[in-house]
């Protein structure tokens, strides 16, 4: 069930913030290294890179106990809701035309929604945030990102339940990756995007704090595997429109796999834990 938010929170809707970045040669590379892969051969960037632009630079002393920035204040951008965990939750995303190296980039950030939803471990708080990446002033990239703000998990439980015998059946899908995401891969992602949140590197912040059973693959992390294979399937820039949801969280050291199909110009992909649990699903237009 979904409830609007209280009035405290109705001033953030509409709350824009406006950042500028330049698409430099040397971050590009260390993307590309990161995912093992060579440069496309037009100049541009693959797609997803769009993530590690533009990116909030608040200073450490200004950073909370889970590692993200202080919410609330006159300058703040997300506001203080009194939920302790955050996790990303969806992008809807349209790649409008290919980022190229050397370009100026300025990207529009608007709150579009705060809603309140009751899920199984309690409220969540869900913000919707609208941005507008622009290229030398061509607009590239429209993402609308969805956040979700949840309550502390009660002392000694889980968020997760244990791995089953199950294997995960990639028969049926026309292209299946699977791999196991290492620390070092967390790390450079969040290094990448300057994410500082704890959960993708503190283990005893994020079991002892936080209930997972390891550290926590990121959610645009995730997204970004599965664009990866697509480019493997159809090649570089191929998506027109790519929108993912993430269902449940992968563990850091636990098998997690990668898989699409196509019919005519849609694609269907899901990233799912070795014992079937899905962890994202995604759908995208060539």
């Amino acid at each position: 069930m979904t409830t609007q938010p209280d009035e405290q929170w109705q001033s953030w809707i509409g709350r824009e913030e406006l950042r500028h970045d330049y698409l430099e040669l040397a971050a590009a590379r260390r993307w590309l290294a990161t995912f093992d892969r060579v440069a496309p051969a037009d100049g541009s960037v693959p797609q997803g890179y769009h993530w590690c632009l533009c990116l909030p630079d608040a200073p450490t002393a200004a950073l909370s106990v889970d590692g993200h920035p202080v919410r609330g204040g006159e300058s703040s951008f997300m506001p203080p809701l009194p939920q302790s965990r955050r996790m990303w939750a969806s992008s809807k995303i349209e790649f409008l035309s290919p980022l190229l190296i050397g370009q100026k980039v300025q990207r529009r950030s608007r709150i579009n929604s705060i809603a309140e939803k009751q899920g199984a471990t309690g409220k969540l708080v869900f913000v919707e945030i609208a941005q507008e990446t622009r290229c030398e002033g061509e607009l590239s990239v429209r993402e609308t990102q969805a956040i979700v703000y949840r309550d502390p998990m009660p002392l000694g439980t889980a968020e997760l339940p244990r791995p089953s015998d199950m294997i995960f059946d990639g028969s049926r899908w026309v292209a299946h990756r699977a791999l196991v995401p290492s620390e070092t891969l967390l790390f450079r992602f969040s290094a990448l995007t300057f994410n500082s949140h704890r959960i993708h590197y503190d283990r005893a912040y994020t079991c002892e704090i936080e209930g997972y059973r390891g550290l926590v693959v990121h959610g645009p992390l995730t997204a970004t595997l599965l664009l990866e294979l697509a480019q493997q399937h159809f090649g570089d820039n191929a998506l027109r429109c790519f929108d993912c949801r993430a269902v449940s969280a992968a563990i850091c050291g636990e098998e997690l796999h990668l898989a699409l199909r196509a019919n005519g110009n849609s694609v269907q992909f899901v990233a799912h834990a070795r014992d079937g649990r899905p962890i994202m699903v995604a759908s995208a237009t060539l």
